[in-house]
């Protein structure tokens, strides 16, 4: 259903992340904190808090292993931009519906042993709380047994906040938390809507925790 990147895109995504971290480092003077909870191998699922639209590709500063983002399909709008998104592990979901294939591309890509990007917000945020966080994490946690790994992201709303055109020289600030290990369930069952509600909840309050320390580093 969905490829594992190939030699080249390996190649080419090494190449993009380290340009994106450079510039990252020496423009915001970015730093991260707490990446020995990264695994080293195997799937996970990196769920950030969302603020603005850097936040997509400075996540890639958390580790040097190749992450799959699911983006809005907006973002596959053009032929340059699917292209380009593409190449680099990317794959589109139409937001504010029921993406049954997005879902099913999630869990072929944990599967297949890569990390995945999700923001569990479902979309860019404003404001320093981290008011609703939605089921898709949890679910496919629980569906693959992969852990999700939250991240606090501080200072990316000052760099780029909704509508503008320029980005701003703050600090940045990421914190990567302990990873959230779902329960076990029997191969190929479906998860309780009891345990997802659960894992929620709980990747909610880490969310919020890890924020405010990123937020307060940042200033």
């Amino acid at each position: 259903m969905i490829e594992p990147l190939s030699r080249v895109q390996r190649v080419w995504y090494a190449f993009v992340r380290a340009l994106i971290v450079g510039f990252c480092k020496v423009f915001w003077r970015l730093r991260v904190e707490g990446t020995e909870h990264i695994p080293a191998e195997g799937p996970f699922i990196l769920s950030p808090v969302h603020r603005s639209n850097i936040d997509t590709p400075i996540v890639s500063a958390v580790t040097r292993r190749e992450l799959r983002y699911m983006g809005k399909d907006t973002m596959w709008k053009y032929g340059w931009s699917a292209w380009f998104f593409t190449s680099l592990g990317g794959f589109p979901v139409h937001r504010g519906t029921a993406d049954r294939e997005a879902l099913k591309k999630c869990v072929a890509v944990l599967e297949g042993g890569e990390p995945l990007v999700l923001f569990p917000e479902g979309t860019r945020r404003s404001g320093p709380v981290v008011d609703e966080v939605f089921d898709g994490a949890a679910y496919v946690a629980l569906r693959t047994g992969a852990p999700i790994v939250p991240v606090g992201i501080g200072g990316s709303e000052r760099a780029m906040p909704k509508g503008a055109k320029f980005l701003r020289p703050v600090k940045l600030r990421m914190i990567v938390g302990e990873p959230l290990h779902p329960p076990v369930t029997e191969g190929g069952a479906r998860a309780p809507r009891r345990a997802v509600r659960e894992l929620t909840a709980e990747l909610k309050g880490r969310l919020q925790t890890l924020f405010d320390e990123a937020e307060g580093r940042s200033a």
